[in-house]
């Protein structure tokens, strides 16, 4: 006697029954993808993390130039006004050299005329002396300020007194009292000076200078 198999209802033929399904092949192409956007960004991470590294390292390279810098400076700084100071110093020195040997020279004639009566010989010594003098001022571009009957100027002289004078005109230096000096276009010591004040009134020249006046108006 023979059995009838009856086949399931919904059974296809090349399937198991009860079979799972795989996994689907989008799936696993996500799962990749997540993996390697972990090491793109460890990736990424090593090196922004080397950069900063990098970028301190400048920094304190940086500072420590800025340092040394400041230190050069301030040392630079220290040693010119060190420089500046020791020149203002001795800034004279070479002037005093100059003026050794007209000291020495003023002594010689000091020394003479203690030993001899003839002021005539004094009196050469220290023209000689003073000469010498002036020679040394001249080498420095210090001049004696010309004022003898030059026209009263306020910038080089200095009026101590006036008075009337028949041969000068007023405002011309009649006497000089202590010699001016100037160093370039810089004076050092303005010239004392008595000016003349023009003639005095009712004098012989001042009318005669009134006639002519008349007489050109004439």
């Amino acid at each position: 006697m023979s059995k009838n198999y009856s086949q399931p209802p919904n059974h296809q033929p090349g399937k198991k029954a009860g079979a799972e399904p795989s996994p689907t092949g989008a799936s696993a192409g996500e799962a990749i993808r997540a993996e390697k956007d972990i090491t793109d960004m460890d990736s990424v991470a090593s090196a922004l993390a080397a950069d900063l590294d990098q970028l301190r390292s400048e920094l304190d390279d940086a500072k420590d130039r800025a340092l040394r810098s400041a230190a050069e400076l301030e040392n630079y700084r220290k040693r010119a006004n060190r420089q500046i100071e020791e020149e203002r110093r001795y800034a004279n020195v070479e002037l005093i050299r100059e003026l050794l040997p007209i000291w020495d020279n003023m002594g010689r004639v000091v020394e003479a005329a203690g030993q001899s009566d003839k002021i005539d010989a004094l009196l050469e010594g220290f023209q000689m002396v003073r000469q010498q003098l002036e020679s040394v001022f001249e080498r420095y571009n210090c001049f004696k300020i010309d004022a003898l009957h030059q026209p009263f100027d306020p910038h080089l002289h200095e009026a101590i007194s006036q008075m009337p004078s028949a041969d000068h005109p007023a405002g011309t230096v009649l006497y000089v009292t202590q010699a001016g000096f100037r160093v370039e276009d810089r004076v050092v010591r303005p010239s004392q000076v008595v000016v003349s004040a023009g003639p005095e009134e009712g004098s012989p020249s001042e009318e005669v200078a009134g006639e002519a006046g008349s007489n050109r108006q004439e």
